[in-house]
């Protein structure tokens, strides 16, 4: 058996060489295609958060939850389950927020695994305290799931942001040491 002389096996490496290199090409090109599609999905969770509130429809802010989502409150309240927070949402759309208007704004994806998404989001409410428009500012973290195929909120932690004391002495209130 005659061996492989040395510019067969290069020209053989070499033809195994570009096809892993069109092969990690198409990969990558299928896998920016289904990260673009992810991203979308689900910055339209993040929207459809935000629509559900301004139209004060608990059922559409609640639409993009998983059915055993948990849901810590800004205060520090937790509820769990897609309708519960419809519900109380709606509760606070019908008395206290009925006339408030909510910006939600993604500040990062991170896909953790292909069905697995952290993204956090910032929040101003602007919302009417007696004769006074207010504004509350708040970060929010989603963990979202992929379940057949489609992306859905399963926990939601909302925290506060406080102005730095320095604005709190401006604006008359006492600071922190």
């Amino acid at each position: 058996m005659k061996r492989p002389s040395t510019s067969m096996k290069l020209s053989t490496a070499f033809a195994l060489l570009i096809l892993c290199a069109f092969t990690a090409s198409a990969q990558e090109a299928s896998m920016t295609k289904t990260g673009v599609a992810d991203e979308a999905a689900l910055r339209e969770n993040v929207r459809q958060m935000e629509e559900g509130w301004n139209t004060k429809s608990g059922a559409l802010f609640a639409k993009p939850f998983a059915t055993d989502a948990d849901y810590v409150v800004i205060n520090g309240m937790f509820i769990q389950g897609r309708d519960a927070i419809a519900k109380a949402h709606q509760g606070i759309f019908d008395t206290i927020y009925k006339d408030s208007t909510l910006k939600l704004s993604v500040k990062q994806i991170r896909l953790l695994r292909p069905d697995v998404a952290v993204v956090h989001v910032t929040g101003t409410n602007k919302f009417r305290q007696g004769a006074e428009t207010r504004e509350s500012n708040a970060i929010i973290t989603l963990m979202l799931t992929k379940e057949n195929g489609e992306w859905k909120i399963a926990a939601f932690q909302n925290t506060q942001v406080l102005a730095p004391p320095q604005h709190q002495a401006a604006e008359g209130r006492p600071t922190s040491k």
